[in-house]
Order: C-alpha cells, then structure tokens, then sequence
C-alpha cells in the first residue's frame, strides 16, 4: 500500500507522541488508527530509527535525545550577560526550529536567566538544554538563596506557600526599580511547561508532578528537592504554533501596559477554598491590575465566607478592579450568586 507524503508524515508523528507518552500499546493503536499492518508499523519505526530520530534498547523505541550541559561561574555569568550567554550556548542549537518558537525561546531563556544573575545571589548557575524530534527542554539551576525564600523574606510573608501564591498573578519582584516582574508570569504562559523548584517546593500551572517526575530522572536533576538554590524547568514543542506577542496581547496592551492577570485557583489550595484569610491572601497586590480572572476549573466548591470577602468585601473596596470568575461549575457559581444577592 502506497501513501501520500502527508499520510506518511502523519504516521509518523502518530507514532511519535505515542511512543513519547509511554503508550505500550503504540504500535496496536497504530494499526487500529490507521488501518495499516503491524509489519508496516515496523517499518515505520526502523525508518525513524536509522535517521536517528529513535533509538532502541532491547525491543524498547524511545525518542532519541540530544544533551548539552554548561556550567558557569559567578564571574562568567555576572560579567557576560544573558544575552550573551544565550547567545554562547542554547541559541546555536536553536537555529533549526520556527521562528515563533525561536522568538518565545529568546524571551524565556533571557528573563530566567536575568532572574538567576540578578536576584540569586548565586556563585554558579546551570543550564541543562536537552531535545528530541518533538521537544526542546531548558533548565536553569542556580545554587543561590532560592525564589521562595526570597519572595517570602523580602515580603514579610509567613511561608513559602505564600509566596508561591503570589507568583501565580504577575507583577511581583523584589527589585522593584530595576524589574517589572513581569518575566515569571509570560514566561510561564509561553511555554508548553513551566515550573519553578525551591526547598522541596514546585511552581507551576498545572504539571507539578509531570515536572517533578522529570527532574529526578538521573540525567536531569535527581536531588532538585534537596538541592540548594532555584531551579527553572522549561519545555516547549518544537512546532508549537504559540506566538509571543498573542501571549503579550493577552495579558496587556500598549497604553497601559501589562494590566490583565490570570489565576487558576487549583493550583493554590489543597482542599477547597473556604475562609476570608485564604480570599486576603488571594487578594494580595491584586491592585496592580484591572481585570483579574479567576479560573475555577477542577475547584468543586468554596465556601461562603471565601466568596464572600472575595466578590463582596475586597470588590466593594476596590470597584476599579475587574473580578472575572470563569470556568466555575454549578455549585460554585450557586455560592457567588448567593453572596452578591
């Protein structure tokens, strides 16, 4: 049987994500997706495997990866700059990929590394750059005070999941005159991936345990949650059809500048949210913005007294600032009506 190129192609990048999810049963969902063979299935593997996008161990295909480690000083990285240090290490090996994933590197390469450089106070960062046929990988390890623990110092906060809490809406730095603290927040929302690890802890949006498992892999960084210092995990797919200046748009624009966040409530609360000290938390430096989305998804309730110093207290007191709750299910968006009745 005979296919088109773009048959092919679609075989092919088929096979790969399955094979990259750790699907057993890839090459039988193949078959049944394609209506093709098992032997034609093989085929396909040794093909990709001979031009090295594969390899094989035993009878197990996994993607072929391609690692870099560079390891700098403090008098390397404090007198080079991060964009020469991008441009003296990642960024050749970037040359390949589309320009819109290009561009999102750029930025998420120099504002992360800027974070180490300026706000570690570190003696040596880092940086690990792995990729395969479908992805590219960056992290960042600086062995310096840690961003929880600075967060948490610098604002007077009572824990480290307090500080956490406020990366999560933007806008947050603690050298305000020199940076907007806007970095953390795009970067995060370019990437496929993102997550930022500290005494034990983990930023991120919604991958916490996909990243965990993903540094403790011995090529990475095994001991990341007793390592001193930050580490920056970053991942984006190498077609990824995200554009950096959409993801600006988003969240600001050029009047007023970054002005629009975007919560997502989850990620802040082991169980649901129930008390007014968790919604003044919450509320915290939400007065640098004009719009705030509040995402609900995966919460399945709040209490009264939440939703109630929420939309009622904090919105009463500060009218100018928009609270957009979306993604809310039934019984949620039941108990803000009931506070605003």
């Amino acid at each position: 049987m005979s296919f088109t190129r773009e048959r092919r192609q679609e075989i092919q990048q088929y096979l790969l994500d399955k094979i990259s999810s750790k699907d057993a049963s890839y090459i039988k969902r193949t078959c049944e997706a394609f209506q093709i063979s098992d032997k034609t299935v093989y085929r396909y593997l040794k093909e990709m495997e001979a031009a090295g996008l594969l390899e094989k161990n035993g009878r197990i295909y996994s993607l072929r990866e391609e690692s870099h480690i560079w390891v700098l000083k403090q008098e390397q990285f404090e007198t080079t700059g991060e964009d020469r240090i991008y441009a003296n290490t990642v960024l050749p090996l970037l040359k390949s990929l589309p320009q819109n994933v290009r561009e999102i590197w750029d930025y998420a390469f120099t504002e992360m590394m800027n974070n180490a450089i300026d706000h570690a106070n570190a003696d040596q960062v880092e940086i690990i750059f792995q990729r395969n046929i479908l992805n590219t990988t960056i992290i960042i390890s600086d062995n310096g005070i840690g961003i929880f623990k600075n967060i948490k110092d610098y604002f007077h906060l009572n824990t480290y999941e307090d500080a956490i809490e406020q990366l999560f809406k933007g806008k947050l730095t603690t050298d305000a005159s020199h940076h907007s603290g806007e970095g953390i927040f795009f970067t995060s929302r370019m990437l496929d991936q993102f997550g930022a690890a500290s005494d034990g802890l983990i930023f991120s949006h919604d991958q916490y345990d996909d990243i965990a498992n993903e540094l403790k892999k011995p090529a990475v960084i095994p001991d990341w949650n007793t390592r001193a210092g930050t580490i920056i995990y970053m991942k984006l797919s190498n077609n990824s059809k995200r554009n950096s200046v959409d993801i600006f748009d988003r969240y600001a624009n050029v009047e007023s500048g970054f002005t629009r966040t975007h919560i997502p409530l989850k990620n802040l609360y082991d169980t649901y949210p129930v008390s007014r000290s968790q919604a003044k938390r919450l509320c915290r430096n939400l007065e640098k913005f004009t719009e705030v989305e509040l995402d609900f998804s995966g919460v399945e309730k709040i209490g009264q007294g939440f939703a109630h110093e929420l939309f009622v207290v904090y919105q009463n007191a500060h009218p100018n600032i928009r609270l957009l709750p979306i993604n809310q299910n039934e019984t949620v968006a039941r108990m803000i009506q009931h506070v605003l009745q």
